[in-house]
């Protein structure tokens, strides 16, 4: 048995969760697959998976396994890629984490940018708000939103994403009229979950200061498209993230509230596992983003047209 052909294969079978899925991503067919897994556990004297009508589910053993194999099975592609030192050769699966309303916008052009980099690459993305594990979800790269808590990952700073207090002008049309901070509470504030749950909205004037106003929240969501719907519907008033409504800024149909304050924007990281020396596929990936996620966040940072 080529045992680090198995190893490959079963680490791809936990991270896919299904053999139909891993035997995609590694072009061989799905029997050939349950072989392998098989052999492996004969050979292992254990059994790494359970298996369930709907999926896998590792066992303690399984777990151990797979944390060693996915180090065996990098160490083997970096060891070939910095011998070659052909970028050309760069293959292997990167999954990849980003919060939807980043992963529904600017993120696919950044995957764009590394498909025509590296063609012969598999990408998994998985769009996911909360913050999550990079090592228990088998996460290579995260972009995460906001402040950093503490955690096994490296952080490399990408740049800020803009936010925005806004409403459709229909709404403004018959509201009440907003004049200050001081106003908002007397309108129907719709948030994302997690934000904002002090009833507190922080602010900068126009002289630099920043301060926080209270609002008041109608309606709370899980998901960044329901709020920004009902914002464009004329519900009531909100922040969203500049890259995000773009679109909407652009053709006019949400505007901002209070244009001379400004909701402070929240920093972009891409999170890398804790582990040294980090694969080539991981190092080449972070320097290509590093390189085009600048552009894409200057393109979709302005409501005004940049064509």
């Amino acid at each position: 048995m080529n045992l680090l052909e198995a190893m490959r294969v079963y680490t791809r079978v936990v991270e896919r969760a299904g053999i139909s899925s891993a035997a995609r991503d590694l072009g061989i067919g799905q029997s050939a697959v349950s072989e392998r897994i098989e052999r492996l556990e004969q050979f292992l004297g254990c059994q790494l998976l359970q298996r369930t009508t709907r999926a896998f589910k590792c066992t303690p053993e399984g777990e151990i396994f797979y944390t060693h194999s996915k180090q065996v099975v990098e160490a083997a592609a970096q060891a070939v890629s910095e011998v070659s030192r052909d970028h050309a050769l760069l293959k292997g699966y990167l999954r990849i984490s980003a919060p939807h309303c980043l992963g529904e916008g600017i993120i696919p052009e950044a995957l764009r940018h590394l498909r025509d980099i590296c063609p012969s690459m598999t990408f998994d993305l998985v769009l996911e708000d909360r913050a999550l594990d990079l090592i228990s979800e088998g996460v290579d790269l995260s972009f995460r939103l906001g402040r950093l808590t503490d955690g096994s990952f490296v952080a490399c700073k990408l740049g800020q994403v803009p936010r925005m207090l806004v409403a459709a002008p229909s709404y403004l049309a018959r509201a009440s009229a907003i004049h200050g901070r001081d106003d908002l509470a007397d309108h129907p504030f719709i948030r994302i979950k997690g934000d904002f749950d002090s009833e507190q909205l922080p602010l900068i004037d126009p002289w630099g200061h920043e301060d926080a106003a209270p609002i008041r929240t109608a309606m709370t969501t899980s998901h960044w498209r329901p709020m920004y719907d009902m914002l464009r519907s004329a519900a009531g008033i909100g922040v969203i993230k500049v890259p995000a409504g773009i679109d909407a800024l652009r053709d006019g149909s949400l505007v901002p509230v209070l244009p001379g304050y400004e909701v402070p924007p929240l920093d972009l990281h891409l999170l890398i596992q804790s582990k040294h020396p980090f694969p080539l596929r991981i190092r080449h990936a972070v320097d290509e983003i590093r390189k085009c996620m600048p552009e894409i966040l200057r393109a979709r940072a302005t409501p005004g047209d940049t064509r």
